[in-house]
C-alpha cells in the first residue's frame, strides 16, 4: 500500500479555499434555516393571536414560507451574481495587465509573496515558478484572493437559500397547524425555541465562537419576535380587524 508523502495534503480532506467555501455554504445554510424559523414562527404566532382557525393559520404559514423562500433565493442570486461579475472583471483586468506588463506583474507577485514571510530571493524564485506554471491563476489567488476554478454560482446559492429557508419554515408551520387549538401555541413556541438553540449552536461552532452566547441571543430574538407578533395579532383580533 502506497503511503502519502510526508507533508503532502490528503486527497479526501478540504484545504485552503475549498474548506473556506464549504464553511461559508454551511454557515449560509444554517442562517437561512434560522431566518425561515423566525420569520414563519412570528407570522403564524401573530395570526394565532387573532384567530384559532386552522385554515387561516395554514394559509398564512404557506404564504409566508413561499414569500420568504423566494425572497431569500432572489436576494442571494442578485448578491452572488454581483460578486461573480466583480470577480470576473478583476480576473479580466489581471489578464490584460499580465499581457501588457508582464515584468511589473512578476515583481508585484514577488513583493506580495515577500510580505507573506518569504525572503526576497525565495519570493522572487517562487513568483517566477508560479508565473511559468500559470501566471493568471497565481495572481488571482495571491493578489485577488480568488480561485478562477471555483467562482461562486448564483443559481447554486439561490437554490441553497430557498431550500434552507423552506426547511426552517416547515417547523413552525407544522407546529401551529397539527396540534389542537389548546396546545398549538405551546408546541410552536417550544419547538421554535429548541430549533433556534440548535441553529445558534451550529452557527457558533462553524464560526469557532463560544456557543452559549449565540444560543441565548438566538433564542431571545426568536422569543421577542413571537411575543411582539402575538400581541399585535391579539390586539387586531380583539378590534375585529
Amino acid at each position: 500500500m502506497t503511503r502519502p508523502t510526508a507533508g503532502a495534503p490528503h486527497d479526501d480532506e478540504a484545504h485552503g479555499s475549498a474548506l473556506g467555501a464549504r464553511l461559508n455554504w454551511l454557515r449560509a445554510a444554517v442562517l437561512g434555516a434560522n431566518d425561515g424559523i423566525v420569520s414563519t414562527a412570528g407570522l403564524v404566532v401573530g395570526v394565532a393571536g387573532a384567530t384559532d382557525d386552522r385554515s387561516a393559520l395554514l394559509t398564512a404559514g404557506l404564504a409566508g414560507l413561499l414569500a420568504g423562500s423566494m425572497s431569500m433565493a432572489a436576494g442571494e442570486y442578485v448578491s452572488v451574481s454581483t460578486q461573480r461579475d466583480s470577480e470576473r472583471a478583476a480576473i479580466a483586468l489581471e489578464r490584460r495587465e499580465l499581457r501588457e506588463r508582464p515584468e511589473e506583474e512578476l515583481a508585484e507577485l514577488a513583493e506580495l509573496l515577500r510580505r507573506r514571510g518569504l525572503s526576497r530571493e525565495v519570493a522572487r524564485e517562487a513568483a517566477a515558478q508560479l508565473t511559468e506554471r500559470d501566471a493568471l491563476r497565481a495572481h488571482a489567488r495571491v493578489e485577488l484572493g480568488i480561485d478562477p476554478d471555483q467562482l461562486t454560482n448564483p443559481w447554486h446559492a439561490a437554490g441553497a437559500s430557498f431550500l434552507a429557508f423552506t426547511v426552517g419554515a416547515l417547523l413552525p408551520l407544522f407546529a401551529i397547524v397539527l396540534p389542537g387549538a389548546d396546545w398549538r401555541l405551546v408546541v410552536t413556541v417550544g419547538s421554535v425555541l429548541l430549533a433556534l438553540a440548535g441553529t445558534g449552536w451550529s452557527s457558533a461552532r462553524l464560526g469557532a465562537a463560544p456557543p452559549a452566547r449565540a444560543v441565548a441571543r438566538n433564542m431571545g430574538g426568536g422569543a421577542v419576535a413571537m411575543g411582539v407578533t402575538y400581541v399585535a395579532g391579539s390586539l387586531l383580533g380583539a378590534a375585529g380587524v
